[in-house]
């Protein structure tokens, strides 16, 4: 085992802290890997406060890691020393359910082992992310980053880049299809840059009118006020394909009255129940109502690779370690643009 520092909480209501985790020793096929930056995902400060339920404490959370290939087992074939790789939001997985053979890890039927706060099928403890200083992984679950990629900007491409994706992908979304992005978080700006790349008609849906200049520079070609009824309405039975990255219960009514007949809305923001829905929208034009989790891991590459051939990154801002307790203040308070990363580096001089 190796004795490492990291950052975590003890407790819901306690503030991060330094902290020192083992990792276990290296198996045949696992890479181990220096963590340069972990980006920082408001799923972190949910469970880290116990707001999913029960958490396992420490915890230690990070699922959009960035990092350097340091050593890799025997039976290793796809890494070595010096390859620059991501670590996402899985870890491992049975690997032989109907999921898991399709490549959909993220559903697996006998349950996927998440990046931190999941039980450790290794260790028999739970696992630990990346804030910290290294993790070991299996190498089924890392992932090649494109050479053309700032690697202290791709970490967030690990959650909100493959959250967005995988629905854009499963739903065929094309050129010249319209995509309306309901929400301009973390999850919204990574929606409207890929399917702006992928060629599509990108509107911008938000209750803020203070965001529409923002939403055309990521992309957007047109912004719609939700609360302008003359302006949703103007846009009814339109749209091929809705993306919403709300991240709590809303109603979804006047949403799904801009989808076109046949056509899918899909939640990926809201983690809990929805307040109202009326089943009559759904039915008189035969209209989807969907939701989406993150992506498997073949997925996942396709997205990277995607993203370096585009250049498509998110849009950060770099902190230190020791800044986190207060970052993750300003994530609740939807005070970043658009995501926060955390350099690694700043933990090395940590005492725990």
């Amino acid at each position: 085992m190796d004795t490492v520092k990291a950052y975590g909480n003890l407790s819901a209501t306690e503030d991060l802290i330094p902290l020192e985790i083992q990792r276990r020793d290296l198996l045949p096929s696992d890479v181990a890997i220096e963590i340069l930056y972990c980006g920082v995902c408001h799923s972190d400060i949910h469970t880290a406060r116990s707001e999913w339920g029960q958490s396992r404490y420490p915890v230690v959370p990070g699922h959009e890691i960035i990092g350097k290939v340091t050593d890799a087992g025997a039976e290793v074939t796809r890494f070595r020393r010096g390859d620059i790789v991501g670590v996402g939001c899985m870890v491992d997985s049975c690997r032989h359910c109907h999921a898991c053979v399709e490549g959909l890890e993220q559903y697996c039927e006998n349950g996927t082992v998440f990046t931190y706060g999941s039980r450790d099928k290794i260790s028999g403890g739970h696992t630990y992310g990346g804030y910290s200083e290294k993790i070991v992984v299996d190498e089924s679950f890392v992932l090649r980053i494109p050479e053309s990629l700032d690697i202290s900007k791709a970490g967030p491409l690990l959650c909100a880049g493959i959250t967005t994706w995988s629905p854009l992908r499963h739903w065929n979304v094309k050129a010249g299809d319209k995509v309306g992005v309901i929400g301009l978080g973390g999850l919204g700006h990574m929606a409207i840059k890929l399917a702006h790349a992928m060629g599509a008609y990108v509107v911008m849906i938000t209750s803020s009118p203070g965001k529409a200049t923002d939403a055309k520079l990521l992309g957007a070609d047109e912004v719609i006020i939700s609360k302008d009824k003359d302006q949703m309405r103007a846009q009814a039975n339109s749209f091929d394909f809705l993306l919403n990255t709300i991240p709590v219960a809303h109603d979804v009514d006047p949403y799904l009255k801009l989808l076109k007949r046949d056509k899918t809305m899909v939640i990926v923001g809201a983690n809990e129940p929805l307040t109202h829905i009326n089943a009559a929208l759904l039915v008189r034009n035969r209209k989807n109502l969907a939701g989406s989790l993150i992506g498997g891991i073949k997925e996942t590459q396709e997205m990277l690779d995607f993203c370096g051939e585009h250049g498509v990154l998110p849009e950060v801002e770099i902190i230190n370690i020791q800044d986190i307790n207060e970052a993750w203040h300003r994530v609740v308070k939807s005070d970043v643009k658009y995501r926060f990363v955390i350099d690694m580096k700043s933990l090395k001089n940590e005492k725990p």
